[in-house]
């Protein structure tokens, strides 16, 4: 490539910043979304009971940003503090006593997710300036 072609090249790239990230974080907002709920199907996480706990970590919501893409996924369950957290040696609002270890769920699959979202992004900056 000689400096003639580089306007062209970088005016392509900037067109395809956008829907990259978009596209790469709605991917990644999927693996996470499995990988809670995986780690939610029982030991170490929480076991299944009802199945309601699960299946409330419903599709990640998609929305805009300058430049791409956001993602929020989340549980609309109230359980899902308890759970992660625990309720170690409290009282709720009814007076009775917990002792709830925590079942972790959410940080083990952010933790593991990191590595591959840095890879992920590699990745979409490959496909932006490739070509």
């Amino acid at each position: 490539m000689d400096l003639d072609e580089l306007p062209d090249r970088l005016e392509q790239a900037a067109d395809r910043v956008g829907p990259e990230v978009n596209r790469t974080v709605q991917q990644q907002a999927r693996l996470l979304r499995a990988m809670i709920r995986f780690n939610a199907s029982g030991r170490p996480g929480p076991n299944i009971i009802t199945g309601d706990y699960f299946d409330s970590w419903g599709p990640a919501q998609p929305f805009a940003v300058p430049d791409g893409g956001g993602a929020t996924l989340g549980t609309t369950e109230p359980q899902g503090r308890r759970l992660e957290y625990g309720f170690m040696n409290m009282y709720d609002s009814l007076g009775r006593f917990f002792q709830q270890p925590p079942f972790p769920h959410v940080e083990p699959a952010v933790n593991e997710l990191s590595d591959e979202y840095e890879a992920a992004f590699k990745d979409a900056l490959d496909r932006i300036f490739g070509s």
